[in-house]
């Protein structure tokens, strides 16, 4: 009988919990209605989860709205306190909404905390934003590990294009003659080709560059690399080079064009040990703040949403762009450069100047909503004050 006493003792006991120096019942809310001792108005101010546990109900508590655990990122604005009154016990509670006002309801205010929620991207496996001014990096995730990039590899071929090119017209307009076999087995491959080839055909510098910035041909990447170095070999040494002499310690490149080994093998171009472009995050912003630094007239060409080239229309698959799926004017987008092999996943540099901020560059790798994520990420940049003019 005394045994059964105290078990009865501690399941009671057990059944409370301290909120906010008051017992408050574990029970399910909808056990019994929770009784407003007393409400009042407070200045809007922002919380966003403490704890993995915790959910959204009605005043009364006769209705749960939602979990915390489904809005894990959200910032929440308070405008209203209230102590609320379950059983014998007391505990303050909060009314919050989300930014959109979708979801809103009273909470106990211990599973909240002051301050906006972190910004997050869920979904890239890589990240950063980088002000292209001071070339520091602003946010980041696992922005110093080496990934795969696809085609975003382009951004280093076209740099050392530029670099010989040299601006002068003659450059430009030199003739290429397409003798590999290789190449034009390539550029009518489904997965891996884009411009068309012809064998023996002489397609100009200027032609190659179009294809390989705006219709991520990889053909064409690999035709302007053996132009600009003599062989394929002797260009992907030379992307190395420049790699090593920008200090960048998280970038090895073993093709001109983004593919892997393990497709370039097919048309004779596989080069080097390692499978796959690895460059890290951060590193990849880097290239592409020497690209728009050394060659600005890439951000005018980086908004061409096609041409016809040699009579066939290279599309550019930037979908920030104007006129696009994902544009919002307010971001100022001109660039830059998309990627995706099934190894990289999508990948995608974006870069856009906002009136009164400095410039910005954006990278996400391995992203399965690369512009979602882009938009959010340049929107949190320019939030920031060491962004602004």
């Amino acid at each position: 009988m005394k045994k059964s006493h105290l078990n009865h003792w501690a399941l009671a006991l057990g059944a409370l919990v301290t909120l906010g120096g008051a017992l408050m019942p574990t029970s399910p809310a909808e056990a019994a209605a929770y009784h407003t001792v007393s409400t009042k108005k407070i200045k809007k101010t922002a919380y966003h989860k403490k704890h993995s546990q915790g959910a959204i109900y009605n005043k009364k508590h006769t209705k749960k709205v939602s979990n915390l655990t489904t809005h894990p990122h959200t910032t929440w604005y308070a405008t209203k306190q209230a102590t609320l009154k379950h059983g014998k016990s007391k505990g303050i509670y909060l009314y919050v909404q989300n930014s959109k006002h979708s979801v809103k309801g009273w909470i106990w205010h211990g599973y909240l905390k002051r301050g906006k929620a972190p910004f997050v991207l869920t979904k890239a496996k890589a990240a950063v934003a980088m002000d292209a001014k001071t070339g520091k990096v602003v946010w980041s995730k696992h922005a110093n590990t080496a990934r795969p990039i696809a085609s975003v590899s382009k951004i280093m071929t076209l740099y050392l294009t530029l670099k010989k090119i040299d601006g002068k017209k003659s450059n430009w307009n030199h003739k290429v003659k397409i003798t590999s076999r290789g190449l034009v087995s390539m550029s009518r491959s489904a997965d891996c080709g884009g411009f068309h080839f012809k064998l023996n055909h002489r397609y100009t510098v200027k032609q190659l560059y179009y294809a390989a910035f705006l219709d991520s041909s990889n053909n064409s990447a690999i035709a302007l690399g053996k132009w600009v170095s003599g062989s394929n070999a002797k260009f992907i040494r030379k992307m190395n080079a420049q790699a090593k002499a920008w200090k960048l310690g998280k970038a090895h490149f073993v093709s001109a064009s983004g593919l892997e080994n393990s497709d370039l093998k097919r048309f004779g171009y596989a080069y080097g040990k390692a499978n796959a472009n690895k460059v890290s995050a951060k590193d990849v912003a880097l290239i592409a703040r020497h690209l728009m630094t050394s060659y600005p007239r890439v951000l005018t060409d980086g908004k061409i949403g096609s041409m016809t080239v040699n009579g066939q229309v290279c599309y550019n698959y930037n979908n920030l762009l104007k006129g696009r799926k994902y544009y919002r004017a307010s971001l100022k987008v001109d660039g830059l450069k998309t990627g995706y092999t099934p190894l990289a996943g999508y990948c995608f540099v974006g870069t856009g100047h906002k009136r009164g901020k400095h410039r910005v560059i954006t990278v996400v790798l391995h992203d399965i909503n690369e512009f979602t994520e882009t938009r959010s990420l340049m929107d949190h940049a320019y939030r920031l004050s060491r962004m602004s003019n």
